[in-house]
């Protein structure tokens, strides 16, 4: 591209959008293309692109998405399978925005990822900012999902791809509605709309058209049960069925819910992650599918002799018969007795024991199990059954968990006591840093 920028990495390919990822050579900053398509359009510049650009030149907040530049390169362009653009332009128009590290569906999807309350709800508050901020400059965004909340690795969340935005006015009534085929989905969660929950609803034109053809109960508290008390009273304001009652993004972030323990934490405070996003995640669950499905179709083209087939056994040779407990193998040694139901280990057969005498007798099955009161695996050289600590008894208070022997061994520990795992206290010892474990290692509460 000839337009003062390196392009460094495709960052999103889907349907009709395209998102590279670039340096500007002048200041080596780091920047997303986002290519405009043209080979569709037959009367000029595409009008939801004239709409995007018109709606972001005017929002100028931390929480949406900055627009940077408009800039074009010379052709001839090549689309994302290296065929030329049918088009009547020579070269390709891109919008410069901000670089952002992750959305969040594609954090959200990364293995082992979990966000905690703090950091949710420090997304939320900067979600409903971000809302607000559109709301007050007549701006409806209408295409809110984790795809288009762009997160940088400073925490910080903005408002992306405002392609089906609209601006609004109260003087002027229009159709603000962007897709009534999911209407469904919405009354599957918040029930049926009717002239209890919704005073003047049948009224509304089409309402014959879109009601449900079967009844529909709210089930929300019921999907989002594991919710806390507040997150659940401030998800029923805001997915009201009633405009009159549905919470505004301004009251909402005066909701019980921010201001109760714990708090939102601080964007930075957040952990920094390796890039996240939607088509990444998306296209490693399809590897894995793929890569199951074919390992099930070679399990069953190729099945697996089956474990329990007896060897194949050479001619003239003797069948080997199973023992029995009281049967021996021929040329082989007796069984070692003893007391105990399994007798003693195999071992030397003089010299001192491998574990201290306990002093009692028994075998395995003696009706003493966990080393209560004595028993064990037998006497002599076994050790007491149970869980007990490699501790000495007089360091635990109120003697070894699970009975009264003193654990694996006896005598002194061959660690030094007094340090931060000794030390005759309960619990692991004192606490050699003071506080406690959250304030040590700066863990979020």
């Amino acid at each position: 591209m000839s337009f003062n920028f390196i392009v460094m990495a495709v960052k999103f390919l889907f349907l009709m959008v395209q998102v590279y990822m670039a340096r500007e050579i002048k200041t080596g900053e780091i920047v997303a293309l986002k290519k405009i398509r043209m080979d569709n359009e037959r009367e000029g510049f595409p009008i939801t692109a004239i709409r995007e650009i018109k709606i972001l030149k005017k929002l100028h907040h931390e929480n949406v998405i900055k627009l940077k530049e408009i800039v074009t390169s010379q052709g001839p362009e090549k689309d994302d399978i290296g065929k030329p653009d049918d088009n009547k332009y020579k070269g390709g128009i891109y919008m410069v925005f901000e670089y952002m590290d992750h959305d969040l569906t594609g954090l959200a999807d990364r293995p082992g990822i979990r966000f905690t309350v703090p950091q949710i709800k420090c997304y939320m508050r900067q979600l409903l900012t971000g809302l607000h901020y559109c709301h007050i400059n007549q701006v409806l965004h209408r295409d809110i999902k984790g795809s288009n909340l762009l997160i940088d690795n400073e925490g910080n969340l903005k408002l992306a791809d405002f392609g089906l935005a609209r601006s609004f006015s109260n003087e002027h009534q229009s159709n603000l509605t962007n897709r009534p085929e999911q209407l469904n989905k919405i009354f599957e969660l918040c029930g049926a709309p009717d002239e209890v929950n919704w005073p003047g609803v049948s009224k509304i034109p089409w309402y014959n058209n879109f009601k449900p053809t079967r009844p529909m109960k709210r089930r929300l508290r019921e999907v989002f049960r594991h919710f806390d008390r507040h997150a659940l009273e401030l998800l029923e304001r805001m997915l009201a069925l009633d405009p009159a009652q549905r919470i505004s993004a301004k009251d909402a972030l005066d909701a019980e819910y921010f201001w109760t323990d714990p708090p939102p934490c601080d964007p930075k405070s957040l952990p920094k992650y390796e890039s996240s996003h939607e088509f990444q995640t998306k296209k490693k669950r399809q590897q894995q599918r793929q890569h199951e499905e074919n390992a099930k179709r070679q399990k069953l083209q190729h099945p697996q002799p089956h474990s329990r087939l007896p060897p194949i056994q050479q001619s003239g040779a003797r069948p080997q018969m199973r023992t029995g407990p009281n049967q021996s193998m021929h040329g082989s040694q007796p069984p070692v007795t003893g007391p105990g139901h399994y007798g003693r280990p195999r071992g030397p057969p003089v010299g001192p024991g491998r574990y201290p005498s306990s002093g009692t007798s028994g075998g395995y099955n003696h009706q003493s199990h966990g080393g209560q009161g004595g028993g064990g695996y037998g006497s002599g050289p076994y050790p007491p059954q149970g869980r007990a600590p490699p501790y000495p008894s007089s360091g635990m208070p109120g003697g070894a968990p699970r009975g009264g022997g003193s654990g694996y061994g006896v005598g002194a520990p061959n660690y030094p006591q007094g340090g931060p795992y000794g030390g005759s206290g309960a619990g692991r010892g004192s606490n050699m840093m003071g506080g406690n474990r959250n304030q040590q290692y700066g863990w979020q509460q």
